[in-house]
């Protein structure tokens, strides 16, 4: 659990701000690893505060308690009686879990990120990141992971995350993007990523830290684990080729860019599933999340024409919302039994009745983001505004917003 906390916390710098950084125009790759380091900072101290508990305290249906601000019951103590107590989560420290899913709570809103890449304002970012992540994805988490949740109780099966971590920030990226317009220039000038050797190496951070993403949340070195890291590393494979060969038919070529997306997609599709489904189930999800996510980061997006910069509704938002679809169709209880205690199985298995937990889940995540996202940025646009000015952005973020520059050439 030490190792994969560590794993998850590579995964947002430098794999992040690496895969981010490279789609990117040069003159904004600092401001893109600029949020995601800061964001490790913020989020980590948010998540001490208050949002440990929020997520995880409580025994309500919809929201945590306060009894755990500051960590209070969580790191060790000295009680009435004089004696140490060291609190646990099952097998691992209670500060241990809560430390791993700070790493998550860390990620999860330098997702949204990528979609107002190249425009906002770094000072709201971080006011958005910290409300978002306090009033939207805390709630979510408790109702899917705290043992009283709503959805938890409903059997609604998210092994890692699909819907706390990526429908969640892949919808609330879709209504940023919406809401804040397009870039300049967007649609009329060509804005190619600046450096996919950046983005390739991002991309194979993540493909490795997401083993410690899904395989530490069996929060164990045990069979449950092992069935989580085989399954993704087969969903991430057959990602790439799923994308691949749509680009392959419609392009005439695979790109690197391509093949590094398609990993991506894969594995977010099998993020709720990795505790539920077989590695063979999860060849068959990989190679539909890449298919997917490369129809709605191409087709999608170009029919409707918002600027979604870094595609982070069409990886994240659709590949989540599709993992946690299939998830209710390849559950088994020879995985279930392991993973989550209990013998649920999938539609495939004759548990047809799996699906509707499954849309309950997806829709209530859904509603939460577009509605909590929206009230969000409309307030701190009355507030503080939310986009740099035109002759900023035309300067580019890394200048205006840090006073540095990515490339110094002498």
């Amino acid at each position: 659990m030490l190792t994969s906390s560590a794993l998850v916390l590579m995964m947002t710098a430098p794999g992040l701000a690496l895969f981010y950084g490279g789609l990117v125009r040069k003159k904004n790759i600092l401001s893109v690893f600029a949020q995601c380091v800061f964001l490790m900072g913020i989020m980590s101290v948010v998540w001490a505060l208050w949002g440990y508990s929020l997520a995880f305290g409580g025994t309500g249906p919809y929201i945590g308690g306060l009894e755990h601000v500051l960590l209070k019951g969580v790191i060790p103590y000295v009680d009435d009686a004089g004696a140490v107590v060291i609190p646990s989560n099952g097998n691992i420290p209670t500060a241990l879990f809560m430390a791993f899913q700070g790493m998550f709570f860390i990620i999860t809103p330098a997702l949204i990120c990528g979609a107002f890449a190249e425009r906002m304002k770094f000072s709201t970012m971080c006011v958005f990141s910290i409300l978002w992540g306090t009033f939207i994805y805390c709630p979510v988490c408790h109702w899917v992971w705290h043992s009283e949740g709503w959805l938890y109780k409903m059997d609604s099966l998210d092994f890692a995350g699909g819907t706390v971590v990526h429908i969640l920030s892949g919808v609330s990226a879709l209504v940023c993007a919406l809401v804040m317009g397009k870039r300049l220039g967007f649609g009329q000038e060509p804005m190619p990523p600046h450096n996919l050797t950046y983005t390739t190496i991002g991309a194979a951070m993540l493909w490795v830290g997401w083993f410690g993403f899904n395989a530490g949340s069996a929060l164990g070195a045990n069979a449950a684990a092992v069935n989580a890291l085989v399954a993704t590393h087969m969903a991430a494979a057959a990602g790439v080729i799923g994308w691949a060969l749509l680009e392959w038919l419609q392009r005439g070529h695979p790109s690197l860019l391509g093949g590094c997306s398609g990993a991506v997609a894969g594995l977010v599709c099998i993020t709720p599933a990795a505790g539920a489904v077989t590695p063979v189930a999860g060849l068959v999800m990989g190679l539909l999340g890449g298919v997917v996510c490369y129809w709605a980061c191409t087709k999608l997006k170009n029919t409707f024409g918002y600027d979604d910069s870094l595609d982070a509704f069409g990886v994240h938002g659709m590949g989540g919302t599709l993992g946690a679809l299939l998830t209710g169709v390849f559950a088994t209880k020879a995985v279930t039994n392991a993973s989550l205690g209990s013998d649920i199985s999938g539609l495939l298995e004759g548990n047809p009745a799996q699906m509707w937990p499954q849309a309950a889940g997806v829709l209530a995540t859904i509603a939460i983001a577009i509605v909590g996202t929206l009230v969000l940025l409309k307030v701190l646009d009355a507030v503080m505004g939310l986009r740099v000015s035109q002759d900023e952005e035309i300067r580019g973020l890394d200048l205006t917003q840090h006073g540095e520059e990515g490339y110094i050439f002498l």
